[in-house]
């Protein structure tokens, strides 16, 4: 079971863009589902985008939708999460995930692994 590591969080003005990596230590992300979920303080964690690793279909939660993009890496070792247009209440911890199995779903109960997270912080 591949371990994840999330990174590229930071500090960034409202407008301006982020680029969050989830890297499969140790493993690839081939035959499943990856996930992209976050949460804000006293907030349950809610999911942002997911992306299937064999047909490469990307899904995008509404608040989200047009600003931010899911893909994989080549190697299929990382998960890439390009956030554009960030507002403030785009703030939060940010966690990748991996599914139990390859159906699509936004439920974190249908998600096994999930790294430890890096956070976002946009401010207005």
């Amino acid at each position: 079971q591949a371990m994840l590591v999330e990174s590229g969080g930071g500090l960034v003005q409202a407008g301006g863009s982020l680029r969050l990596s989830c890297a499969a230590s140790g493993d690839t992300f081939r035959n499943t589902l990856v996930g992209w979920f976050r949460q804000a303080p006293g907030n349950k964690r809610e999911f942002v985008a997911a992306i299937t690793s064999g047909s490469g279909i990307s899904y995008y939660a509404d608040s989200v939708q047009g600003r931010f993009t899911i893909s994989f890496t080549g190697a299929m070792d990382t998960v890439v999460l390009q956030m554009n247009a960030l507002k403030p209440e785009d703030t939060a911890v940010y966690y990748c995930a991996v599914a139990r199995g390859v159906a699509y779903s936004r439920h974190v109960n249908d998600f096994r692994s999930w790294g430890q997270g890096t956070q976002v912080t946009v401010s207005s």
